[in-house]
């Protein structure tokens, strides 16, 4: 499977530029980011979530954290749970399994995303596929998370 369709396409409609950074195939987002020779500060990953009222939300970390469901949770005043993989790929049908782009929006979904992404000059995005990241800006990167809450909810696992 290629890049998400959805994701270069609103992308593109939005004007927001981007590079295609092609990879060693990988399985995870951070054997994507060791593979494509980048920090796992840079790339970006997505963890999806949902509530007891089916209310989904996707959570935007750095490929070095890991989510902190109770500090996100405490934060949203919330009960979120991690969703499942078959709810995933139902969601994420123009994906391959477990290459989920941060795009939210071209979802049609909420989003919260971690603070530290702000300080990027870049932030690297799993496109959808297991052998390419997308890299945008970080003006685009902002763009595309007008419509989140900032927070901090993850910490640091791999240095």
């Amino acid at each position: 499977m290629n890049t998400s369709t959805r994701l270069t396409r609103y992308l593109t409609e939005k004007s927001m530029p981007f590079k295609l950074l092609p990879h060693f195939h990988s399985n995870s987002s951070v054997g994507s980011a060791i593979t494509a020779n980048i920090s796992l500060k840079q790339l970006a990953k997505a963890v999806l979530l949902i509530n007891h009222d089916d209310k989904k939300l996707m959570a935007i970390l750095p490929a070095a954290n890991k989510i902190n469901l109770s500090a996100l949770n405490d934060s949203l005043h919330g009960v979120y749970r991690l969703m499942t993989e078959k709810e995933v790929y139902q969601q994420f049908s123009d994906c391959s399994h477990g290459a989920i782009p941060p795009a939210p929006d071209s979802y049609h979904l909420n989003m919260v995303f971690e603070q530290v992404l702000e300080q990027l000059s870049e932030v690297y995005l799993e496109s959808g596929d297991h052998e390419t990241l997308i890299c945008i800006s970080q003006a685009s990167f902002k763009a595309l998370m007008t419509q989140g809450k900032h927070l901090n909810f993850s910490r640091e696992v791999f240095h």
